[in-house]
C-alpha cells in the first residue's frame, strides 16, 4: 500500500493516543540499518535517538538478530511460571555484577517494559516498608501506567486519569542550568539539598514524626540522569548527601536506569557516576537492543528474598519471555567481550567536543551542552541565553524529518528527540556503534538545521 493509503487508514482506524501525532504529519519509515532509518524512497535518516535509546548496538545488528532467529527455532515461547536457562543466567549475571559493584547481595525479577518494572519496584518498596507514598524528583519520568504516573512529575500524564494511591512528594532535581531556586552551582552550597533536609527538622513540615523517628515516605524514586527531563547531568555531591539523609531516616533509594543502564552513560549503571549504592535498580530498554520487550528489577536481598517476597507476589504472562531473555543474555555477553566503557566514553567525548564547537558558533542560542557517555543534551534558548526556545527545537525536529539536508551531493534526514522541562532540549542517544564519520555527519547536519530554523 502506498503512503497516501496508509495515512488515510491511520487517520480513520488508529488510536491517536500514543505519541505518533506529536509531529504532524507523522513520519513513515520503511527500513533500517546501523545508525540509519530509511523512508520508502530510500533516503537515509541518521538516527540520534535510536528508538528511544533502545537500539544501542544499531539497527539490524547481525549477531543479535541471529540470536533471536535461533531462539525462535529452539524455544520461542514458554509460560512465565516455568524456568528456562536464559532467565536464570541473566538474573545471576546481573545480580553477581551488582554484588561486585555495590558489595550488596540481591536478586533479579524480570518483566516486559519500563513501566511494569517500575510497578514491580513500587510493590517491593510497599511490601518491605508498609508505606505507600514516596519522594520523587521534579522533571522525573518513570512511565505512564497509573502507578508509575504517581511518581512521574508531569501532571499532564495524570490529569485525565488520576492515579492509584498516593502521589509522590516532588522535590527539585539538581538541574544546575535551570536551578529551581535561581542560584548558580559555583556558589549555591547545594542549597536544594539543604532544603530537602529541612523537611525532617520538625513534624510540622509534614513528612517526619520526630518522636517515632519515622518518615511517612518509604522510598525515594530517582533517575541518576533525567531522561525525558532532558538528559540533565547532576552534580555528584548532591546525591552523596541525599543518600546519607535517606539512610539516616531508613528511606529506600530506587534507581530508575530504564533509559541510562547498560553503558548509555559510559558506566554499566549511571548511578556509578554518583558514588552511591541503591536499594533497588529498575532496568529495561537497551537490554534487548529494542528487538523484544524485556525489563527487570534488581533489589537488595532483604527486600526481595523469598521470605518477604514469596511466590505469587507479582506476575506477568510475558515476563522473562524466552525471545527477550535470549537476546538479553547475548547483549550481556557482548558487553563483557568488548570494552564498552572505553568505546562509549571515547565516542561521547568526540561528539560533545564537536557540539561545544557548534555552541561557540551559536552563542546564547545554544544555552547548554552536556553529557555523560552517549547520553548528550543540547538546550536551546532565546537571544538572552536563558529563556527556553521550544519553537526552535520543534523546528529542528520537523526540518530534520524532511530528508532534504545535503552532504556530498546526497540527501539526508536527521532523527532527533525533544525533551526537557520546557521542550527546548535535544536529547541525543546515538548508537554505541556510530562511527567517527557518522558523528561528524551528525554535527554537520545539525548545523544545517540551525541555519534553516534560526529566525
Amino acid at each position: 500500500m502506498n503512503e497516501r493509503g496508509l495515512r488515510r487508514l491511520e487517520a480513520d482506524y488508529c488510536s491517536w493516543g500514543d505519541a505518533v501525532h506529536s509531529l504532524e504529519p507523522p513520519k513513515i519509515f520503511a527500513g533500517c540499518e546501523g545508525c540509519f532509518l530509511y523512508d520508502s524512497e530510500g533516503t537515509p535518516y541518521l538516527d540520534l535517538q535510536m528508538a528511544s535509546a533502545t537500539a544501542s548496538f544499531g539497527y539490524g545488528n547481525k549477531r543479535l538478530n541471529q540470536t533471536l532467529k535461533e531462539q525462535l527455532n529452539r524455544l520461542p515461547q514458554l509460560g512465565s511460571h516455568y524456568l528456562h536457562a536464559e532467565k536464570v543466567d541473566i538474573s545471576a549475571r546481573i545480580a553477581q555484577l551488582n554484588e561486585k559493584i555495590f558489595r550488596k547481595k540481591g536478586r533479579v525479577h524480570l518483566n516486559v517494559g519500563g513501566s511494569p518494572a517500575i510497578e514491580d519496584a513500587v510493590k517491593l518498596v510497599r511490601n518491605a516498608t508498609r508505606k505507600n507514598p514516596g519522594f520523587a524528583f521534579m522533571g522525573g519520568y518513570h512511565g505512564r501506567t497509573l502507578g508509575a504516573t504517581a511518581i512521574t512529575s508531569s501532571y499532564r500524564y495524570r490529569r485525565r486519569y488520576g492515579h492509584f494511591g498516593d502521589r509522590a512528594y516532588f522535590v527539585p532535581y539538581p538541574y544546575c542550568f535551570r536551578c529551581f531556586y535561581g542560584l548558580k552551582r559555583e556558589d549555591c552550597g547545594l542549597y536544594c539539598l539543604k532544603q530537602f533536609e529541612r523537611l525532617f527538622e520538625t513534624e510540622y513540615y509534614s513528612v517526619w514524626d520526630s518522636r517515632a523517628g519515622e518518615c511517612e515516605f518509604g522510598a525515594f524514586y530517582m533517575e541518576p540522569v533525567q531522561g525525558t527531563g532532558g538528559y540533565v547531568i547532576p552534580p555528584k555531591e548532591y546525591f552523596v548527601g541525599l543518600k546519607k539523609i535517606l539512610e539516616e531516616r531508613k528511606i529506600l533509594l530506587v534507581d530508575d536506569e530504564v533509559q541510562m543502564g547498560f553503558f548509555r552513560t559510559g558506566k554499566f549503571w549511571a548511578i556509578q557516576h554518583l558514588d552511591i549504592v541503591p536499594d533497588v535498580i529498575v532496568f529495561g530498554k537497551g537490554l534487548t537492543n529494542g528487538l523484544n520487550p524485556l525489563s527487570g528489577v534488581w533489589a537488595a536481598e532483604e527486600i526481595i528474598n523469598p521470605q518477604i517476597f514469596p511466590p505469587g507476589s507479582t506476575h506477568s504472562t510475558y515476563a522473562a519471555n524466552p525471545q527477550g531473555t535470549a537476546i538479553a543474555l547475548d547483549v550481556l555477553k557482548l558487553l563483557e567481550e568488548q570494552d564498552y566503557e572505553k568505546k562509549v566514553n571515547e565516542k561521547g567525548a568526540r561528539f560533545i567536543a564537536q557540539l561545544k564547537e557548534l555552541q561557540k558558533k551559536y552563542p546564547r542560542i545554544i544555552g547548554d551542552v552536556d553529557g555523560l557517555g552517549m547520553a548528550l543534551r543540547i538546550e536551546f534558548c532565546r537571544e538572552d541565553g536563558s529563556t527556553p526556545n521550544p519553537e526552535l527545537t520543534q523546528c529542528l525536529v520537523q526540518e530534520g524529518l524532511k530528508g532534504n539536508l545535503k552532504n556530498n551531493g546526497r540527501n539526508y534526514g536527521l532523527v532527533l528527540n525533544v525533551g526537557g522541562y520546557f521542550k527546548n532540549v535535544l536529547s541525543l542517544s546515538p548508537s554505541f556503534e556510530i562511527s567517527h564519520e557518522e558523528i561528524d555527519l551528525a554535527v554537520e547536519l545539525l548545523d544545517q538545521l540551525l541555519v534553516r530554523c534560526i529566525k
